[in-house]
């Protein structure tokens, strides 16, 4: 019975609100990508899906509400992979190794994503922090991973809280990096046979040798 009333209320006109709204967003990501977040505006936008700029408005109260959308559905996509990889089980240290290459992956995979989810209109708000924001959920996630490792023994004593945001600080780092240079590593002197799935296999084991306890 939920399944049909699942069915009525996907209407034609909701599909056509959900097919305006992907169009924003791609317009968006695509002036993203060649003009970065300043040459985005209602207007441009509006002129590159061919409506009126008042129509975007209905979509989207403002830039900030679309670049926070655009956050928002970019960490959905990066909660599931790291779902996804969680799903696989495992002792702890190989389960969080799975899920520091997840997230890699899911920003090298959606680039423009990416940026636009760290951009300055999308910045998230520690003053209104909500846990079940899904950026929270995210480092929620983290920060049990990291207790469960305590818990077994695996990882050294440590807060479970500063370890996390370490973690992602420098997650955050290495994907920014290789999403704002295309050519890196391999494109600097010197370092042509340098591949990225070297420097990821390495990045992520230097987080793995801070969080384990010494052999």
């Amino acid at each position: 019975m939920n399944a049909e009333v699942s069915v009525e209320e996907d209407t034609p006109a909701d599909r056509r609100r959900r097919k305006v709204r992907e169009a924003i967003i791609d317009a968006a990501e695509a002036i993203f990508t060649s003009d970065g977040e300043e040459g985005i505006s209602m207007r441009r936008l509006a002129e590159a899906i061919d409506y009126s700029p008042a129509a975007i408005y209905k979509y989207f109260a403002s830039k900030d509400d679309l670049f926070e959308a655009i956050r928002d559905l970019f960490f959905e996509r990066l909660l599931a992979r790291i779902h996804q990889a969680m799903e696989e089980g495992g002792e702890t240290a190989a389960l969080c190794k799975r899920c520091i290459r997840s997230y890699i992956e899911t920003g090298l995979e959606e680039p423009n994503h990416y940026m636009m989810a760290f951009s300055t209109s999308s910045r998230l708000n520690p003053h209104t922090h909500n846990k079940d924001e899904v950026p929270y959920q995210a480092e929620d996630k983290l920060v049990s991973m990291i207790e469960a490792g305590m818990t077994e023994g695996a990882f050294r004593k440590m807060d479970p809280h500063v370890a996390s945001k370490s973690v992602w600080a420098s997650l955050h780092g290495i994907t920014m990096l290789m999403v704002a240079l295309p050519d890196f590593p391999s494109g600097m002197p010197g370092s042509e046979h340098v591949t990225r799935e070297s420097v990821i296999d390495f990045h992520a084991d230097m987080i793995m040798r801070g969080l384990c306890c010494p052999e």
